[in-house]
């Protein structure tokens, strides 16, 4: 039984959204099983989180992490590179990093009477950004080729960048001193946007336990190799997607556009980053299939941190999370493909 809106509905049977028999999803489930109970060995309390942060990475997208200082941003983002067996990266983002601190740049070499291309710290399979809005708006920027592209161009040259490829950045809201706030087209580069929240305070007690002896990141092993997750990503792209999910999927992100309560709706980017994230999340619930539970699930996570909230909503202190739900609970829902 799936749940859309609070209502209750039959799971789809064979020739419903033409449903095709699972291939691989059982390896999938074995190994996504493994990276979460690794992360969440060291994220106490926030299984949701995770399972975001797992959707972006096998819909090959970028996840931003935004809240208040001190709540596992950082250690979220750490967990989940250090369960990987691939390359990582960190930046400290802060007022003085330079963009070529980023891409890299290229040296002078006194002996070999060239000049030689130095790779900077975006160069990893997973590079993760810490306090990515301290950064000037200069350096912010180097981000955008490399995180839609995922390739670096110096001094006319273009450099490929490993695969898979993921950015997990974080930021504290923008109301707070210091900060820079990202630009559109760099939110909407990212696929979602993840708060971790304040713990309850049974797993804030247990942090006290697994965090005040010893950093629990010290004992984190690698649970999966880069090589396992490109079968993911490529056995994702295969989970099926109905016409009539895809124009719900459209609709959505349309009705963004159209509202009067934001003054900036999410683009078609949007749209592709919802319908990957979806397959993604379909998939971690063993389907290869996409519901319209995937897509309402996804909705303000995919798409809250692409709007602009007008002035009367603003003042009305509705946030953007709430006129996304909103116009998903008015936006009517798919009726079943048969055969």
């Amino acid at each position: 039984m799936t749940t859309i809106n609070g209502q209750g509905t039959d799971q789809p049977e064979p020739g419903r959204y033409d449903r095709r028999e699972p291939a691989g999803l059982a390896e999938l489930a074995a190994v996504v099983d493994r990276v979460r109970k690794s992360v969440e060995s060291v994220i106490e309390g926030k299984p949701e989180a995770v399972r975001i942060a797992l959707t972006v990475l096998l819909a090959e997208g970028h996840l931003l992490l935004e809240d208040v200082p001190g709540v596992g941003k950082t250690m979220l983002a750490k967990a989940l590179a250090r369960s990987v067996d691939c390359t990582v990266r960190r930046i400290q983002f802060t007022p003085d990093l330079l963009p070529s601190d980023v891409t890299g740049t290229n040296v002078f070499d006194q002996h070999q009477r060239d000049f030689e291309f130095r790779p900077g710290a975006i160069f990893a399979q997973i590079v993760v950004g810490d306090e990515i809005n301290r950064a000037s708006p200069k350096t912010q920027s180097a981000l955008l080729e490399s995180m839609e592209e995922r390739q670096v161009t110096i001094d006319g040259t273009t450099h490929e960048l490993p695969s898979p490829f993921m950015v997990i950045a974080t930021q504290n809201p923008v109301e707070m001193e210091g900060t820079y706030a990202l630009p559109e087209a760099q939110r909407d580069r990212f696929m979602a946007r993840v708060s971790i929240g304040y713990p309850s305070a049974d797993a804030e007690f247990a942090m006290l336990d697994l965090h005040s002896a010893a950093n629990p990141l010290d004992d984190l092993q690698p649970v999966a190799h880069a090589a396992d997750l490109l079968k993911l990503i490529d056995l994702v792209k295969t989970v099926y997607v109905a016409d009539p999910v895809r124009r719900y999927a459209v609709d959505l992100v349309a009705a963004t556009r159209t509202t009067s309560e934001l003054r900036l709706g999410a683009s078609p980017r949007a749209t592709l980053h919802l319908v990957r994230a979806a397959r993604a999340h379909a998939a971690l619930d063993g389907r290869d299939y996409v519901l319209p539970d995937d897509l309402q699930a996804l909705a303000v996570p995919v798409l809250a941190h692409r709007l602009l909230p007008t002035s009367e909503t603003q003042l009305s202190r509705r946030t953007v999370e709430q006129v996304v739900l909103d116009l998903v609970a008015r936006l009517p829902i798919p009726r079943p493909q048969g055969r």
